[in-house]
């Protein structure tokens, strides 16, 4: 299975048709999603979203230096100058010895109980506050707001009663522990864990002291199966350290006893639920969990009796409970422990966006109660959000990006915020789509043919890549809609990495599992409640024939179609009248009832690879190379898009030449006006032309965007002596590497090129672009897939 972000054109189509939607209640797992993070990525994806990703504070990470205070005023607004005041404070856990911690005055308190969560001595425990001088500290506020916290102050861990949830809580994080050495729920893609290899191929080295002595040889001789002339290619060796992942077994078994849930007599003095465990020593037993830890009672298979059983074991933590009553327990779960230290903080931490591996050994299918409970069972009272209620996670995931981010703070909140909505979002998508393939979701159209239903669980609307309806018949069928969620990726990654303000993409995943295609979408508010022709103002809904336009959408594409290098084009509809668009025809826009602009079916945002395209023979001249090699092929489908990396590549080599083109015909004229000095004066200006060209290429990612003309005549002209001739020079390399303006570099391609669907206006001008500038670009189409 794999779960990846994107936006899908046909599902959206059954988005739009969809009625009677049917809500079901989402799950997520609260510790393993409170996550903190680092620092922000480029995207927004996650699709899409690269966002900020907050890993739990450790130790070992913390910083020992202190940031001296600033009296400068910020020169921008922008930017604003945050005080980060490091100290050390003293922690008591119940039950051992004080430790030091060195702490940020940015951080919350939440971030000790992810660090006491962490350490090997306090893991155990999860109900638990922290106080200072006996007041119990809010967990979401910063440690610079709690008074008479300072250097050197003693924090206190005291432990808490017990709920139903956080005993429920308790369970699953001992679970955890358990098989926090265990690779199987990585490879079956279970607990948010994803396979990690770093402290195996390292061999430890990451995590040793620095100042340890390498070793004196270390053997790289490459192994036989991957020298050339090996037959045997195994796929073992792809999944490094197998047999040593495996931890120590502690306990034979652990799960709910058959006796829940408590009779209300014993309800009333506080049972809150009981457990069943089976030692190592072969010895049974029949836990009751209790708002003040957890008690053996006297209860057997047969019969039950709820009186602790003599001698007494009591403990508040259920790790300390199982020392007790097991020797077994206790030797081996301090072997797992140590076990789990080695590893690298990263590889102990449940990952929010989850990686899921094809290749996956055949491994022994271990008995293991809470998983089996947990595959038939709703955790009720165990999900994230309040039980019986369902999240918007459109509006949530739409909100996040609309907070403020004019300062570094602010933008850090939002980034936080957006990764977080983003992973729940991401989690529960996967989970539905999971749902809807093994059969547990009810369609909202049962009466339809399988492949054509559509689903809503949770909020979140699901469909299957099949082509339905016949609407990419003459793309390739179905190959071609299970193919149009990946081009759509595309689109979305690239929108969602612009990040622009007034325009809004749907959350959605993609999700392939036991061979399906599964499009998860969040719901554009009211999408439902009227018909798809009343919701699209923008793009076309049946592939050209139709096509509409809003004046909003143009102003909010005119910046996108800008950084995208999508070229503004006239194409005609059904009334042959001219309709500009600034994207491909099957984008849409559609306003919700929440009066955002939302965009949808990015499949075409880039242009098409003409290789794959045996019809664009007939229009230009294929390289011979190419030809020899027996392009254009025939696809299976003709949605094949290039790739936003390869349009990058190109239109930077294009700038490249754009900037030398400039600066050749300048230095010539120079030359032409400078005859009377020596050469070596000419040279050293011609050093100095080509530095300052040089400075404008590196300075503000010049390539990605349309260059200021005046910036180059200043770099090329700094004493302003020949400015109409510097304008000519530049006028004169944008035409040779075919920019669309002549007053600096702007090159762009138009996404509906080579598709029949779509029709051009001016037909005398779509002659002369097919033997010239079309020709053109299509011939940079070419040279690109070259």
């Amino acid at each position: 299975m794999a779960g990846v972000t994107c936006q899908e054109g046909d599902e959206n189509q059954n988005q739009k048709n969809a009625t009677n939607p049917s809500e079901c209640d989402d799950s997520n797992k609260e510790e393993k999603n409170n996550r903190k993070v680092n620092e922000p990525q480029s995207n927004g994806q996650v699709s899409e979203t690269e966002t900020v990703e907050d890993e739990q504070t450790h130790t070992d990470e913390k910083t020992k230096e202190k940031t001296p205070e600033t009296t400068e005023e910020p020169k921008d607004k922008n930017v604003v100058f945050v005080q980060d005041v490091g100290f050390t404070i003293k922690i008591q856990p119940p039950g051992t010895d004080p430790f030091e911690l060195q702490v940020s005055s940015m951080e919350l308190v939440q971030e000790l109980h992810q660090v006491l969560m962490d350490r090997e001595d306090t893991c155990h425990r999860t109900c638990f506050s922290i106080q200072l001088d006996g007041t119990v500290l809010d967990k979401f506020c910063e440690l610079k707001t709690i008074e008479n916290l300072k250097e050197g102050s003693l924090v206190k861990v005291v432990e808490d009663p017990y709920t139903m949830r956080e005993a429920r809580h308790h369970l699953r994080h001992i679970r955890d522990l358990l098989k926090s050495v265990d690779p199987s729920d990585a490879y079956n893609g279970e607990e948010f864990f994803s396979l990690s290899f770093l402290n195996t191929v390292t061999a430890g080295d990451i995590m040793t002291d620095k100042k340890r002595g390498k070793p004196d040889s270390v053997d790289c001789t490459p192994p036989d199966y991957i020298m050339p002339d090996s037959k045997d290619r195994p796929l073992l060796p792809l999944h490094p350290g197998l047999k040593d992942q495996w931890g120590p077994k502690c306990i034979k078994v652990l799960t709910y006893s058959g006796w829940n849930p408590p009779p209300a007599h014993r309800k009333l003095k506080g049972d809150l639920m009981y457990l069943y465990v089976v030692t190592l020593e072969d010895k049974k037993y029949h836990i009751t969990a209790s708002p003040m830890g957890f008690f053996v009672n006297q209860s057997t298979e047969d019969e039950f009796n709820f009186k602790p059983a003599s001698p007494k074991h009591l403990a508040h933590a259920l790790v300390d409970l199982l020392c007790q009553i097991s020797p077994a327990f206790k030797r081996n779960f301090a072997s797992l422990l140590k076990k789990r230290t080695q590893k690298h903080p990263f590889e102990r931490v449940a990952t929010p966006y989850q990686v899921y591996s094809w290749i996956a050994p055949h491994l022994d299918h271990c008995v293991d109660y809470m998983r089996a409970s947990d595959a038939f069972a709703n955790r009720i009272g165990y999900e994230e959000q309040i039980p019986g209620q369902t999240r918007d996670w459109n509006e949530e995931l739409q909100t996040t990006r609309e907070l403020p981010r004019q300062t570094l703070p602010e933008r850090l909140i939002r980034e936080r915020a957006i990764f977080k909505s983003h992973s729940d979002f991401v989690s529960a998508a996967i989970k539905g789509a999971m749902a809807v393939i093994d059969g547990n979701v009810m369609p909202i159209n049962p009466g339809e043919e399988s492949k054509m239903q559509m689903f809503i669980w949770s909020n979140i609307f699901f469909s299957l890549g099949f082509d339905v309806k016949d609407h990419y018949k003459e793309f390739g069928g179905d190959a071609a809609a299970y193919t149009a969620p990946a081009s759509d990726l595309l689109g979305v990654r690239a929108y969602a990495n612009l990040d622009p303000e007034g325009l809004y993409t749907l959350g959605t995943v993609l999700v392939d599992y036991r061979g399906y295609r599964v499009t998860a979408q969040s719901i554009i508010p009211g999408i439902l409640e009227r018909e798809q022709e009343q919701s699209v103002v923008y793009g076309s809904v049946d592939f050209g024939k139709t096509i509409v336009t809003c004046q909003t959408y143009e102003d909010l594409l005119k910046k996108t179609a800008a950084q995208l290098k999508i070229k503004p084009h006239k194409v005609l509809n059904s009334e042959d009248e001219e309709i500009t668009l600034l994207s491909s025809v099957d984008c849409k826009g559609i306003i919700g009832n929440d009066k955002r602009y939302y965009i949808l079916d990015l499949l075409r945002t880039f242009p098409a690879d003409i290789n794959f395209l045996p019809g664009a023979a007939n229009e230009i001249e294929f390289n011979p190379e190419l030809k020899k090699l027996g392009f254009p092929l025939q696809h299976k489908h003709n949605l094949v898009c290039l790739r936003q990396e390869l349009m990058e590549a190109f239109l930077e080599q294009k700038y490249i030449e754009f900037i030398q083109i400039a600066a050749y015909e300048f230095q010539q004229l120079r030359q032409k006006k400078q005859d009377k000095k020596d050469d070596k004066d000419k040279t050293d200006e011609d050093l100095k032309s080509i530095e300052r060209i040089s400075k404008i290429m590196n300075d503000d990612d010049s390539s990605s965007q349309l260059i200021e003309p005046h910036k180059i005549i200043q770099a090329l002209d700094p004493d302003g002596q020949s400015e109409e001739t510097t304008k000519d020079i530049i006028s004169k390399a944008a035409k040779k590497v075919g920019s669309r303006s002549e007053a600096g570099f702007d090159v762009r391609f138009n996404p509906d090129v080579f598709q029949p669907i779509v029709r051009h206006a001016n037909p005398e001008e779509w002659i002369y672009e097919c033997l010239g500038r079309r020709s053109k670009e299509r011939q940079e189409l070419n040279q690109r897939s070259i």
